[in-house]
């Protein structure tokens, strides 16, 4: 890591250098310089003079003719050839990597390089056929079930990755006991919280719910007691007021 971020300054140092940097033009007369096989400067001219004399039957015609040809051409430094990035190759297509290169030219100097990466999906892929074709077959979902990915898959769809041996609920247990074994531990743990936040807000709710509910019933309750007391208090008034009225009436003992 710190040897690219070492080159990284170097590539940043010499494009800052190349930006400040201005080409120098000749400024010679009737001369030409070669830079880097260009022409950077060129000036003057050329002068041609030819006579033609045709004698012919006595008579003499003297013909002249001058070219006159004047060039100047002001050219800049041509850059450096472009850096190329190597290329790279595997060579077979039973091996895990890839190649990454890259390069950086500037008006100075140019860099390229690369370099070859393993491809640890490809070669976790390879790993599980070749156990499938032996018949290892909790081997080779196990050596799967080392990319996160297909262990939360595996989850989900209740087929949980072997554990040392064991398959099924027993696997799951031991995974719910030591979950840092998981691949996907960081994200278990993320979707766990989110969980019990989840679970936290509802059982809350239903907290409030439950006190809602025992409150309104509280209050019927209490509706109706005094429902009923005030009934059983009317209910007494009219035992009192026929008595009143039984006691009014006389009684004929003679009879």
């Amino acid at each position: 890591m710190k040897f690219w971020l070492k080159i990284i300054a170097l590539l940043m140092i010499l494009i800052i250098v190349s930006m400040w940097a201005r080409p120098v033009l000749a400024d010679d007369t009737n001369t030409q310089t070669n830079t880097s096989g260009s022409n950077t400067n060129i000036t003057g001219g050329y002068e041609s003079t030819s006579t033609t004399t045709n004698n012919n039957d006595g008579q003499t015609n003297t013909t002249t003719s001058t070219t006159t040809n004047a060039t100047t051409s002001n050219g800049s430094s041509i850059p450096p050839p472009s850096a190329n990035s190597p290329s790279y190759s595997s060579m077979s297509q039973d091996v895990c990597s890839m190649g990454i290169s890259g390069s950086v030219t500037t008006g100075i100097v140019g860099f390229s390089g690369g370099k070859h990466v393993v491809d640890e999906n490809c070669e976790r892929i390879k790993l599980a056929k070749v156990l499938q074709d032996f018949g290892m077959k909790v081997a080779s979902v196990a050596v799967l079930c080392q990319d996160k990915r297909v262990h939360a898959a595996m989850e989900s769809a209740g087929t949980p990755c072997p554990y040392q041996g064991l398959i099924g609920p027993a696997a799951q247990e031991m995974w719910d006991k030591y979950p840092e074994m998981r691949p996907d531990y960081e994200e278990w743990k993320a979707k766990n919280e989110i969980i019990a936040k989840v679970d936290e807000r509802i059982a809350e709710e239903n907290r409030i719910e439950a006190e809602r509910i025992a409150a309104e019933l509280a209050k019927a309750a209490e509706e109706e007691a005094l429902k009923q007391a005030k009934l059983l208090e009317e209910a007494n008034e009219e035992i009192n007021a026929i008595t009143v009225v039984i006691d009014s009436v006389p009684i004929n003992r003679n009879n």
